[in-house]
């Protein structure tokens, strides 16, 4: 089937989406003026979706690079591709939120947009009402495999700067921090004394990880990193991604309401991660005023699940389940303090002013993160 790309280089270079062309054999490119070149991939990386391509030609027209960085939702952009083979076929629409992130791209702030895209068109440019490129067209959200209202596409600036790396060595060296974040909602940011709903919430340090040799702990907001303000979660892995790895990274983290300035030496993220686990199910034992049947970890359980301490949820519903809390949690802590056991969570729980939010730690699904949780 027939994809798309961005001509970025009067000597033949090319931007695509990764998907387009991994495992492909041979990569044919047909430019407008119906002239076809076998191409070169110079290089992929899967973990943004951005593939260089070089074809042997010289003089080509390239495309006006423009600023994502600039849209607002709201704006009119406009993409060309190839949908189901119709080639370069124009569709428009508006910008639909900027930075968000999907699961398993979380080093790409894309572009929502509302652009009807449809298989054919990855790989081919978003423009602005100027006529610049600003994005690359990526992913779409569909339960049919067509169209349903939700297109995603890769800031252009990543693009270009990933494919300097993949034009020099090939590939992209990620560094990382070694931590689980998130968005602080407006109860997260009550519960934990912010006067608003902004920075990337660590849930969760993973071991062994750059940021466990860091005074970083879960509950800390990262606020800003090396001079650059973090308004969301999603504004953070960026920024760590292209820091070389070994560099040491100045944040400034809210802790207890309080702002610090602390220092992380970012490392290069490794090729594979921890796994999820699985909890085993169990009937319920212990009760709270919350809603929530709560029993002790097992040795064993611990040891599977990765954690050190915590209470295990089976069964919620009131308080607990209208905070986010769903059966297979394993509460950490709470309102800061670790809850080692059942005991230990009710005696901290009789401490937590009713009707007041208070950050919940919740270990899921191999990841930790933190709800806001009100008596």
């Amino acid at each position: 089937m027939e994809r798309s790309g961005v001509i970025i280089g009067a000597n033949g270079y090319i931007l695509t989406c990764a998907h387009v062309i991994n495992h492909a054999k041979q990569v044919i490119v047909k430019l407008a003026n119906h002239r076809d070149y076998v191409a070169r991939v110079i290089g992929l990386d899967t973990k943004s979706d951005v593939a260089l391509l070089k074809i042997p030609a010289t003089h080509l027209a390239t495309v006006r690079i423009g600023h994502p960085s600039r849209l607002q939702v709201g704006d009119w952009v406009l993409a060309i591709g190839a949908p189901f083979g119709f080639e370069n076929s124009a569709t428009a629409g508006i910008v639909s939120a900027v930075g968000r992130n999907l699961p398993g791209s979380d080093y790409v702030p894309f572009i929502q947009t509302d652009v009807p895209i449809n298989p054919g068109n990855s790989g081919g440019p978003l423009f602005n009402t100027r006529g610049q490129v600003v994005g690359i067209n990526s992913q779409i959200y569909s339960r049919t495999g067509g169209f349903m209202g939700l297109s995603f596409a890769i800031p252009i600036n990543l693009a270009i700067r990933i494919s300097h790396d993949l034009k020099v060595s090939g590939h992209v060296p990620w560094s990382w921090l070694g931590v689980t974040i998130q968005n602080v909602t407006r109860r997260l940011a009550v519960s934990f004394d912010l006067r608003k709903p902004y920075g990337a919430l660590i849930s969760e340090v993973l071991p062994g990880s750059p940021a466990a040799r860091s005074r970083l702990q879960a509950g800390d907001v990262i606020v800003r990193y090396d001079g650059h303000p973090i308004t969301r979660a999603s504004d953070l892995p960026p920024l760590v991604g292209f820091t070389p790895a070994g560099t040491s990274a100045y944040l400034k983290i809210i802790r207890n309401g309080h702002p610090e300035t602390l220092s992380v030496v970012v490392g290069a993220l490794p090729e594979a991660l921890p796994a999820a686990y699985t909890r085993p199910p169990r009937k319920p034992r212990d009760n709270t005023s919350l809603g929530l049947a709560l029993r002790d970890l097992t040795g064993h359980e611990r040891r599977a699940l990765g954690v050190t301490q915590g209470v295990f949820v089976e069964a919620s519903h009131g308080p607990g389940a209208k905070a986010g809390i769903v059966p297979g949690d394993v509460i950490l802590s709470l309102a800061g303090r670790p809850t080692a056991s059942v005991p230990a969570f009710m005696a901290i729980l009789a401490h937590v002013l009713p009707q007041h939010p208070v950050p919940v730690l919740i270990h899921r699904d191999g990841r930790s993160m933190f709800l806001a949780l009100s008596k």
